[in-house]
Protein backbone atom coordinates (compact mmCIF):
# COMPACT_ATOMS: atom_id res chain seq x y z
CA UNK A 1 0.00 0.00 0.00
CA UNK A 2 1.33 3.74 -0.77
CA UNK A 3 0.26 6.55 0.25
CA UNK A 4 0.07 9.83 -2.24
CA UNK A 5 -1.01 13.29 -1.30
CA UNK A 6 -3.20 15.28 -3.50
CA UNK A 7 -4.98 17.91 -3.14
CA UNK A 8 -8.19 18.49 -3.35
CA UNK A 9 -9.67 21.00 -5.73
CA UNK A 10 -13.58 20.64 -5.95
CA UNK A 11 -15.67 17.99 -4.29
CA UNK A 12 -19.15 16.71 -4.38
CA UNK A 13 -21.59 13.58 -4.00
CA UNK A 14 -19.94 12.06 -6.97
CA UNK A 15 -16.74 12.13 -7.22
CA UNK A 16 -13.54 14.72 -6.37
CA UNK A 17 -11.37 16.91 -8.97
CA UNK A 18 -7.91 16.46 -7.38
CA UNK A 19 -4.69 17.94 -8.15
CA UNK A 20 -0.86 15.87 -7.65
CA UNK A 21 2.72 16.04 -9.06
CA UNK A 22 1.94 12.68 -11.09
CA UNK A 23 -0.53 11.59 -13.36
CA UNK A 24 -3.10 9.54 -13.22
CA UNK A 25 -4.25 7.06 -15.69
CA UNK A 26 -7.25 7.10 -17.50
CA UNK A 27 -10.29 4.49 -15.96
CA UNK A 28 -7.87 3.28 -13.44
CA UNK A 29 -9.06 2.58 -10.26
CA UNK A 30 -8.10 3.72 -7.03
CA UNK A 31 -8.42 3.88 -3.24
CA UNK A 32 -8.90 7.61 -1.62
CA UNK A 33 -8.62 8.42 1.56
CA UNK A 34 -10.58 11.59 2.66
CA UNK A 35 -10.57 13.59 5.78
CA UNK A 36 -14.00 15.34 5.75
CA UNK A 37 -14.07 17.84 8.94
CA UNK A 38 -13.95 15.08 11.57
CA UNK A 39 -14.59 12.15 9.43
CA UNK A 40 -12.31 9.97 7.43
CA UNK A 41 -13.33 7.72 4.62
CA UNK A 42 -12.51 5.20 2.11
CA UNK A 43 -13.49 5.48 -1.04
CA UNK A 44 -13.13 3.74 -4.64
CA UNK A 45 -12.80 6.23 -7.24
CA UNK A 46 -12.12 5.94 -11.10
CA UNK A 47 -10.09 8.37 -13.07
CA UNK A 48 -12.49 10.63 -15.26
CA UNK A 49 -10.11 13.17 -16.70
CA UNK A 50 -6.11 13.61 -16.20
CA UNK A 51 -4.15 16.33 -17.69
CA UNK A 52 -1.14 18.67 -17.21
CA UNK A 53 -2.53 21.90 -14.85
CA UNK A 54 1.00 23.69 -14.25
CA UNK A 55 4.21 23.37 -15.15
CA UNK A 56 6.72 25.16 -13.24
CA UNK A 57 10.61 24.68 -13.52
CA UNK A 58 10.84 21.67 -15.23
CA UNK A 59 7.85 20.04 -12.85
CA UNK A 60 4.65 19.33 -13.77
CA UNK A 61 1.48 19.56 -11.36
CA UNK A 62 -1.54 16.97 -12.77
CA UNK A 63 -5.31 17.67 -12.38
CA UNK A 64 -7.76 14.91 -12.21
CA UNK A 65 -11.76 14.10 -11.97
CA UNK A 66 -12.61 11.50 -9.82
CA UNK A 67 -15.61 9.51 -10.24
CA UNK A 68 -16.65 7.75 -7.38
CA UNK A 69 -17.34 3.83 -7.82
CA UNK A 70 -20.09 2.14 -5.15
CA UNK A 71 -19.18 4.29 -2.24
CA UNK A 72 -20.62 2.30 0.86
CA UNK A 73 -23.11 4.38 2.81
CA UNK A 74 -20.95 5.50 5.35
CA UNK A 75 -19.25 7.08 2.86
CA UNK A 76 -22.31 8.54 1.08
CA UNK A 77 -23.68 9.46 4.51
CA UNK A 78 -20.42 11.36 5.42
CA UNK A 79 -20.06 12.68 2.08
CA UNK A 80 -24.11 14.26 2.18
CA UNK A 81 -22.99 15.65 5.17
CA UNK A 82 -19.31 17.22 4.67
CA UNK A 83 -20.96 18.85 0.84
CA UNK A 84 -24.29 20.29 3.00
CA UNK A 85 -22.05 21.91 5.37
CA UNK A 86 -19.53 23.44 3.08
CA UNK A 87 -22.91 25.02 1.31
CA UNK A 88 -24.03 26.15 4.55
CA UNK A 89 -20.75 28.21 5.33
CA UNK A 90 -18.30 27.75 2.93
CA UNK A 91 -15.76 30.31 4.29
CA UNK A 92 -15.99 28.61 8.14
CA UNK A 93 -12.87 27.65 9.42
CA UNK A 94 -12.35 23.88 9.11
CA UNK A 95 -15.23 23.31 7.19
CA UNK A 96 -12.43 22.18 3.99
CA UNK A 97 -11.53 18.59 3.53
CA UNK A 98 -8.51 18.84 5.64
CA UNK A 99 -6.70 15.96 4.19
CA UNK A 100 -6.58 13.36 1.06
CA UNK A 101 -4.41 10.88 -0.21
CA UNK A 102 -4.58 8.25 -3.01
CA UNK A 103 -4.10 5.05 -1.26
CA UNK A 104 -3.60 2.34 -3.66
CA UNK A 105 -3.89 1.92 -7.84
CA UNK A 106 -6.51 -1.41 -8.66
CA UNK A 107 -4.22 -2.72 -11.19
CA UNK A 108 -7.39 -5.48 -11.76
CA UNK A 109 -8.97 -3.49 -14.23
Amino acid sequence: MVFQPMTILNISYQGVQIETPFPLQLDSLHQFRLSLGDLAVVVRGRIANCRVSEVVDEAASYRSGVEFVEPSEHVVIGLASFVEALREAPARAGAGVVDGEVIEEDTHS
